[in-house]
């Protein structure tokens, strides 16, 4: 590694540290503190509480997002009740999507044949 990738290494480790170190302190991490101490003298005497680090809590969001069910884009559509792939369609008259010159386009409405139920 070069010279300028160390510091900047070193740097990066030094704000992880800092950061830690706030995170555990809590409210006391507020008086303000010397640059030039090392961020290991942080008051041993203060309560622990355990907060995640922002980037497990960012990773946390992205998995949620990952995991979060979403409408097929293709393919079949399949009954989330009784797995069936035959649908009648209907205009759902309650959500009107367009009106132009009185006429009006809604939106449509899936219904199960086998089992009834509508999405």
């Amino acid at each position: 590694m070069s010279e300028f990738e160390q510091k900047v290494l070193k740097s990066l480790e030094e704000i992880n540290s800092k950061l830690d170190s706030l995170l555990k302190s809590g409210a006391s991490a507020s008086t303000p503190t010397p640059t030039a101490a090392p961020p290991a003298q942080a008051p041993a005497t203060a309560p622990e509480i355990s907060r995640p680090k922002p980037s497990e809590l960012v990773e946390k969001q992205k998995e949620e997002e990952r995991m979060e069910e979403k409408p097929p884009v293709e393919g079949r559509r399949i009954c989330p009740e009784c797995s069936g792939t035959t649908f009648a369609t209907h205009e759902d008259k309650q959500q009107v999507l367009h009106q132009m010159g009185g006429v009006k386009i809604y939106a449509k409405k899936y219904v199960c044949k086998s089992c009834g139920y509508e999405y």
